[in-house]
């Protein structure tokens, strides 16, 4: 015989012949020989070195155990006293009835979306990361899911988790502020066949969403393609002379001419603007040309309007002098004072009056 102690929170099973004999409660026992004793620790899972459906048929030891089953398709949140332990996958499980609480999480794999009793902090620690798969949406961002490739729902900001299984999940994110683009060195063709260059930009932000992911496919560079149409367009209507003349006018035109097409994309275009339009090196050179010559035009017409100015002024000057000795006589005094600022010493003689002489000494 031996004796065996069972301390409390313990239990023991008695073998004899790798079969159960004998369940031992708290307290000291006497076996025979030829039997082994495996003790458990009621505190934590029941894990015996036999299987245990063969153990259940023991009515007393099943009696002791809460005996939980998981599905292929199941996993399971296992608590102790209210806080998580671990995830069990499929299978048999058993654990001792007593002063340790254990609680169990059920949670079907096959579901798409994980249910309120999972607890999300789980998931975002990647302590499920093995079972589920997360999106997150910026706050500036709409997204769409799309499952087994249909769409089933707009996402809006937040982190959404799902179950691992055979369903294939997509989500499509999008920008919802507002966005420019720069569309730089568009060759076009104006109505005269001149060759230009020309930088634009366009931006736009999206209106509706499910246009824009789901009834078309790369919105964005449909939009990119429909503004480059729209501003050939619009150049090829017009000559040379008048794009030059109505260059500021082109970006009202282009958006009132794509606005529509925008609209079918689920995009709101909130502007258009140009930014540059390049000549070839011989139309830059005439028209360097052309600028040059209007501007001496320009100037030939200043000259001359000044030109009519001072001899207007010069006429009315000699005509009030003629009626007026005494301002002829302080004209007179006015060009001896200028004529003296730079000759050191004048010396008249002779009769005749003094605008006669100087005449005579200056000018042959």
């Amino acid at each position: 015989m031996k004796h065996i102690k069972i301390a409390p929170n313990q239990v023991g099973l008695v073998f004899k012949d790798e079969q159960l004999a004998q369940v031992l409660s708290t307290g000291k026992h006497w076996i025979g020989f030829g039997t082994s004793v495996d003790v458990y620790d009621m505190s934590a899972p029941f894990l015996p070195s036999l299987e245990l459906n063969v153990l259940l048929q023991n009515t007393e030891l099943a009696s002791l155990l809460n005996v939980v089953e998981i599905a292929d398709n199941e996993i399971a949140l296992l608590y102790k006293d209210g806080n998580y332990r671990q995830c069990l996958s499929a299978g048999k499980f058993a654990f001792w009835k007593g002063a340790t609480v254990y609680t169990i999480v059920k949670a079907d794999l096959n579901a798409l979306y994980i249910d309120e009793a999972i607890d999300k902090n789980l998931i975002e620690k990647g302590l499920l990361s093995a079972y589920t798969r997360s999106y997150r949406v910026e706050a500036f961002e709409q997204g769409v899911l799309f499952v087994n490739g249909a769409m089933v729902r707009t996402l809006d900001a937040g982190t959404y988790h799902f179950w691992k299984n055979s369903d294939t999940v997509v989500v499509v994110k999008t920008d919802m502020r507002q966005m420019t683009v720069d569309i730089g060195g568009q060759e076009v063709l104006t109505k005269d066949k001149a060759q230009l260059r020309i930088n634009f930009t366009v931006q736009y932000r999206v209106s509706d969403l499910t246009k824009a992911l789901v009834e078309n496919k790369d919105f964005d560079k449909q939009l990119y393609i429909q503004m480059q149409m729209a501003l050939r367009e619009i150049v090829g209507k017009l000559t040379f002379d008048e794009l030059m003349e109505s260059k500021d006018q082109i970006a009202a035109q282009v958006m009132a001419s794509a606005v529509e097409k925008a609209q079918a994309l689920g995009v709101e275009l909130a502007g258009f603007g140009v930014k540059d339009i390049i000549l070839p090196g011989d139309v830059k050179e005439i028209m360097n040309q052309v600028l040059i010559a209007e501007k001496r035009a320009q100037a030939n017409v200043i000259m001359r309007r000044e030109e009519t100015a001072s001899t207007r002024s010069l006429m009315n000057t000699a005509k009030l002098m003629e009626e007026n000795a005494m301002l002829f006589k302080l004209k007179e005094m006015e060009y001896v004072e200028k004529i003296a600022e730079k000759i050191h010493t004048i010396t008249l003689s002779g009769g005749g009056q003094v605008v006669d002489q100087l005449k005579q000494l200056f000018v042959k």
